[in-house]
């Protein structure tokens, strides 16, 4: 009889430690995700999650390159998480230099990196929020952008404006872009699965 209990009782704990399995990877598999679409923008255009109380979302110790090669900046438009260092890489046979004249419009955030032969890197850590709008003052044909955003919740416009964001926690949280045309901001409350959002 005991045995007879103890067989029922390990049989009730798998099927109870199967379902919690389950569940957990059910939810795992149901990450919260923000698609919608933004009128009147181009594609490209930064929409992102802003600031979100109790967190410090920081790239620290990441590098990603923004080259100069063919005579353009590229990538021409690069995303990154507040904190994060990029690295200004010259591909040209000629001296190339880096500005930018602002920080989200801020002229008091504005620096110039000098001039550089090619081959050579110089480095930058960004934290402040914006657009950081790209020139090279030998050659003023040249521009690019870099937008630094306060969470790694973030996406780029297709064409037609739509855009997602995955892996976004739930609660409430404001959606804003940048670059594109003119700013907009939109408040949102994130539940389970997809939210949509039309700005």
């Amino acid at each position: 009889m005991k045995s007879l209990l103890h067989k029922s009782l390990v049989s009730v704990l798998s099927v109870l430690a199967l379902l919690v399995t389950v569940a957990v990877l059910a939810s795992a598999s149901m990450a919260q995700e923000i698609q919608g679409k933004v009128s009147g923008v181009r594609a490209g255009t930064v929409v992102y999650v802003d600031w979100i109380s109790g967190k410090d979302y920081k790239g620290e110790g990441k590098h990603v390159t923004m080259d100069q090669k063919g005579m353009t900046f590229r990538p021409h438009s690069l995303v990154v998480l507040r904190g994060t260092t990029v690295d200004f890489l010259n591909s040209d046979a000629v001296g190339h230099n880096v500005y930018w004249k602002s920080v989200g419009g801020d002229k008091s955030k504005a620096t110039n990196l000098g001039t550089w032969p090619q081959g050579q890197t110089k480095s930058y850590k960004f934290w402040d929020v914006g657009a950081v709008p790209l020139l090279c003052n030998v050659h003023l044909e040249m521009s690019g952008y870099i937008f630094v955003v306060p969470t790694p919740f973030y996406a780029l416009t297709k064409a037609d404006g739509s855009f997602e964001i995955r892996g976004v926690p739930q609660g409430h949280v404001t959606l804003r872009t940048m670059g594109g045309g003119a700013s907009k901001s939109k408040d949102v409350d994130v539940g389970a699965g997809i939210t949509n959002v039309q700005f």
